[in-house]
Parts: structure tokens; sequence; C-alpha cells
């Protein structure tokens, strides 16, 4: 069994302000997006100050949509008992669910503010995600969340305040699937032009699975469960649409023009001479 390692979870404190890794590893993740969204900014014929209209939305729909996700699927008996606890984001409790739902709204309203197509959007958006979701899980794992199961492998260890079973470090597997692994696959995806909605399909459904697979080491919500046939979670419960419709919009990518040979443009109108 390996030792589980003592990290505070707070990273700086001074006096009575603290800042915790949790929301260092936020910080991260929005400045790895606003740095590779800077780098391939003219592929969408952005300008660079653009990225950083991109980001702000972007963060709003992370913030605003994972909490409120999290609050709706996992957390409403504790928001009804002190509503201010919706506020505590620094304690953890973010859901990724609900963090696409708001990005996917803020990537909806950016899109009708620089005239650009939906699709061609998420599909740039796709590979600046991973790097976010790799550091929200090490921020997990700092925090002492997401326990696993338990398990009797080389690498499994006990969390504090669980008791002396060991158990997959379940935060690390999807910091090395959601983050790594689907990060390089998305890099290598986008490296030329695709026919349009393939990286975003393709992103909905690696993540899909990762998350479903882990799922089944990862132990569940204790105040939920089991959602159904004593192994589904709630996890996977909110995956399955994600998984259809990354299928369904890989399928239809294939059924785009061919992007061989053209530049990736905006959908910008054309003037009337």
């Amino acid at each position: 069994m390996m030792q589980y390692p003592q990290i505070d979870p707070v990273a700086v404190a001074i006096g009575p302000v603290q800042v915790h890794w949790y929301g260092l590893m936020y910080v991260v993740g929005f400045v790895a997006a606003w740095l590779l969204g800077r780098y391939r900014a003219p592929r969408l014929g952005l300008s660079r100050d653009d990225i950083g209209d991109l980001l702000f939305y972007g963060a709003l729909g992370v913030v605003l949509g994972g909490r409120l996700g999290y609050v709706l699927f996992y957390g409403m008996e504790q928001f009804l008992a002190n509503p201010l606890w919706l506020f505590r984001l620094w304690e953890g409790g973010m859901s990724f669910h609900g963090g696409l739902a708001g990005v996917l709204v803020a990537a909806l309203l950016f899109t009708r503010k620089h005239r650009l197509g939906f699709f061609q959007l998420t599909d740039f958006i796709a590979p600046m995600v991973p790097i976010g979701l790799g550091a929200g899980r090490l921020g997990n794992f700092i925090n002492h969340e997401l326990p696993g199961r338990i398990s009797n492998l080389p690498w499994a260890m006990a969390f504090p305040h669980m008791g002396p079973e060991p158990r997959h470090p379940s935060a690390l597997y999807e910091f090395a699937l959601e983050g790594v692994v689907l990060f390089a696959v998305m890099w290598w995806l986008s490296r030329r032009p695709r026919r349009r909605g393939l990286i975003s399909g393709s992103f909905l459904l690696l993540y899909g699975i990762f998350r479903f697979v882990v799922e089944f080491v990862r132990l569940p919500d204790p105040h939920l469960g089991f959602i159904a046939f004593g192994w589904l979670t709630m996890g996977q419960l909110l995956t399955l649409p994600m998984l259809v419709a990354g299928m369904a919009l890989v399928a239809w990518s294939r059924r785009q023009p061919s992007p061989v040979g053209q530049a990736r443009q905006p959908e910008r109108p054309v003037s009337a001479p």
C-alpha cells in the first residue's frame, strides 16, 4: 500500500486570507487555455484580444455551470440546509457536466457576438479543455476528494478520514485519462483541419468513455449511492448523454465538407459591394 501524500489543501495563508490548491488548479486551467487559444487564434480569424474575451465567457460558464450543476446533481440537500454553501468553492464541489453545459451556453453567446459557427468554435475549444480537467483532478486529490473503492493493488492508498483500507486513487486515474491522455489525443487530432464537429464529438466520446470506466473503481457519493442496477452511479448516468451525443456528432461530421486543402475560416457575412 502506498502512503497518501500529506499535502495541506491550503497553499498559502496570510492571516485570515487563505489560497487553496483547488482554486489554484482552476487558475492553471484558465491560463493554459488562454495560452493555447492565443497560439491558435489565427485559425478562426480571431485576434489575441478576442481570446481573452472567449476565456471570460468560458470562465463564467465553467464556474457558474459547474457549481450549479454540482448543487443540482449532488448537493441539493446540503444547499437547502445551508444556501451559503453554494459559494464555498474552495471546499471543492464542482460538476464537470454542469460546467460543460455552462461552457456550451457561453460558446453559443460568443459565436453570436463574433459570427462564428457553433461547432467551428467548439472544435477550437476542445483541445484547450483537458489541461484544466487534469489540474482540477489534482485539486480533488489534494482535497482528499473522489476516494476510490477498496483495492489490493500496489498503488492503492488509505484515504484520510476513511479508515485503514487501501483504495484506488481514482482522482489520479482521472487526471491521467481526462487530463494527459485526452489532451494528447485532442492536440494530435486538431493539428490539421478536420471535418466540422469531429473534434467536438471525439472529445465528448473519449471523455465519456474515460469517466464511465473510472466510475467502476470510484466510490459513489455516499448520500446518493448507486442510482440503478447496483452499479450505475450518478456520474455514469450523466455521462450517458455525452456518449450518445459524441457518437452522433462524429457520425454527423462525416457528412460535412472535407477541409483538405482549405483553410479554416470564420463564418463572417460578406459585405455587399
